[in-house]
């Protein structure tokens, strides 16, 4: 059951709506991994994160993919076939992400990389 708030959420500026879209801890996270490959299988997808649940995972997927950021190819094959990549709008975002990773290795404080290793897509950003 997905969460519905009681009141419709007033976006204040262009930034709020991004965020909506592909902020929070999961899906900038997915955006990040599918952007490693051309195409991944969902169990693919799940190894990756580590820790999410198959329920977020799901939920998250149909998320991005209601907002055109991931597409879904399944093929009518014996066991079924499902396939994730990025669409073109969700590889607009890339820049974005690779942006924020950046700015936050430059204003830490502590050792960032001994914590959190820098993922596929800012290595892949030579800035």
């Amino acid at each position: 059951m997905k969460y519905e708030p009681k009141m419709e959420k007033e976006m204040m500026c262009p930034v709020e709506y991004g965020l909506t879209i592909f902020g929070g801890k999961w899906k900038s996270r997915i955006l990040c991994v599918l952007s490693s490959v051309s195409v991944m299988r969902y169990s693919q997808i799940r190894k990756e994160l580590g820790n999410i649940t198959d329920a977020v995972l799901a939920a998250m997927l149909k998320e991005l993919m209601a907002d055109e950021l991931v597409s879904r190819r399944q093929y009518n094959e014996i066991p079924p076939k499902v396939e994730y990549a990025l669409t073109e709008k969700g590889k607009s975002v890339l820049p974005i992400l690779q942006s924020i990773c950046h700015w936050s290795r430059l204003q830490t404080k502590d050792e960032l990389d001994k914590k959190l290793p820098p993922c596929r897509t800012c290595t892949q950003l030579s800035l």
